[in-house]
């Protein structure tokens, strides 16, 4: 009969002095040999790294003891284990809190009399026999892979997810997956039994370490109960229900998630236009913004209507401060279906300036990106180079939405830094597209939540909306809102 699965857990000192448990899963970060390694791996930190392995290959010990003091002070700082790769006598003498030996590096046993009992002791394996050894010697966690071809590391075996599902089902000890794994392919891997991956290039040599790793933080999701994640929605009211607030809580509970919010400001709207709007203050906004980040565990912010420059600045201050790196869904919303501006005249350059270089979904609609890049948009190449261009501006992701041009399908385009992706379906020819912007932004902050990847994310969001256009029904005397429960039950 498989042996029930577990999960180690040990007590580590956090920052703030209080013991935590830290268990072996997400995101194993090991050390590459290129330069700037302390740069890349505080960024890497950021975005949720849970272990680090230190490799030393190539570096005299001296050398090695001075930048693996240098990586553990880091970790330290972000409660996160330090681990080092085969060397026990360098693990001895940083105090490291374990190391990871190879099938030629040593048992367990070994390690455990040398480093103490409350070290982690973790053990490459590459089939079942090496993995019940390692477990009956006494390893905290397995190292198990080589799941994909890797160029960090030449060979021979590869076994795959088949491998590690087969292997998951007979140990108990949490398994790291190893091997070629990144944000493309490491959903099969946790779902196949991994309960951390090991990464190096995918995240260190990323443009972003910190976006890389919490793209991977955030896939671990996919395995949890509903509600799966918790998105955050920072946007203004809408007293008839159709956008704002009201249709992210609505998309977010719905679409399986949970919903937190901070409200912007109020409106006085119905489905024929907005009649006024009262501004809260910035200090209002940052007191729910510290209350609901101190205390509800928010994989994943959705901003909507920010309205003014103070509390646009406000946010990109609070998000760029945070110790750790939450997503950002920014779905930069200027103008209400009626015509009415909610966004201040001047808010324009403090949004491009401050907030817009921290959204890792930047979601403009075309009028939204004419107004960013101040040039006019109309066919879907000059869509594709304006994703390219509100890129370079700082965005990590941009999905243009072309629900504005004409033709018999509604065209997006997705720019992800290297390559387009486009999102075709049919055009919906409806009065009833109030909220259709914070729909779609709101759903895919959802999916991104549950531990989708962006594509994917995006494809089913697109999905959600075009139904919701669809199974609309009339309601109020103007632009009618969609229907996000039918959408959401089909």
């Amino acid at each position: 009969m498989p042996t029930t699965r577990r999960t180690k857990l040990r007590l580590v000192t956090p920052p703030h002095g209080d013991p935590s448990p830290l268990s072996i899963k997400g995101v194993y970060l090991i050390t590459d040999q290129l330069p700037n390694l302390l740069d890349r791996v505080r960024t890497a930190l950021k975005g949720g790294i849970t272990m680090l392995q230190y490799r030393t290959k190539g570096s005299s010990y001296a050398d090695a003891l001075a930048e693996g003091t240098a990586l553990k002070r880091l970790c330290a700082a972000h409660a996160v284990s330090f681990i080092v790769n085969d060397n026990l006598t360098l693990a001895h003498e940083l105090d490291a809190d374990g190391v990871h030996l190879g099938q030629e590096d040593g048992s367990p046993v070994a390690a455990r009399r040398l480093l103490g009992p409350d070290k982690i002791i973790g053990v490459s394996t590459h089939n079942l026999e090496e993995a019940l050894q390692a477990q009956a010697d006494g390893a905290d966690y397995l190292g198990f892979g080589a799941i994909y071809p890797t160029e960090s590391k030449a060979v021979t075996q590869i076994p795959g997810t088949a491998g590690l599902a087969a292997i998951r089902r007979e140990v108990a000890l949490p398994i790291v997956a190893i091997g070629g794994i990144s944000p493309a392919n490491a959903c099969r891997v946790i779902e196949a039994g991994a309960d951390a991956v090991a990464v190096i290039s995918s995240v260190l040599s990323a443009p972003r370490p910190d976006l890389a790793a919490a793209e991977l933080r955030l896939l671990f999701n996919r395995t949890v109960p509903f509600p799966r994640g918790t998105v955050l929605t920072v946007a203004g009211s809408d007293s008839s229900g159709g956008a704002g607030i009201q249709a992210d809580l609505k998309t977010i509970t719905l679409l399986g998630s949970y919903g937190a919010s901070v409200l912007t400001a109020l409106t006085a709207q119905n489905t024929r236009g907005v009649q006024s709007i009262h501004a809260l203050p910035p200090s209002f906004v940052k007191d729910q913004l510290n209350a609901v980040l101190s205390d509800l565990p928010v994989d994943v912010v959705k901003t909507g209507m920010l309205h003014t420059p103070a509390i646009i600045s406000l946010l990109a201050e609070q998000l760029a401060e945070r110790p750790r790196l939450l997503p950002t869904v920014i779905d930069p919303v200027m103008v209400a279906k009626g015509g009415v501006p909610l966004l201040e005249r001047d808010a324009i350059a403090v949004f491009i300036r401050e907030l817009l270089p921290q959204a890792y979904l930047l979601t403009p609609n075309l009028p939204e990106a004419e107004r960013l890049l101040n040039r006019r948009i109309t066919t879907p190449a000059e869509m594709e180079q304006a994703a390219r261009d509100l890129h370079a501006l700082g965005a990590a992701n941009v999905l243009v939405k072309g629900g504005h041009l004409t033709g018999s399908e509604a065209h997006d385009i997705l720019y992800d830094g290297a390559a387009i992706h486009r999102f075709n379906a049919e055009r919906i020819f409806s009065s009833a597209t109030h909220g259709t912007g914070c729909t779609f932004a709101s759903a895919i902050a959802s999916f991104l939540a549950q531990g989708e990847p962006l594509v994917e994310a995006v494809r089913r969001a697109k999905q959600f909306i075009t139904t919701a256009i669809r199974l609309a029904r009339p309601m109020g005397k103007g632009h009618g809102p969609v229907n996000h429960y039918l959408a959401a039950k089909e």
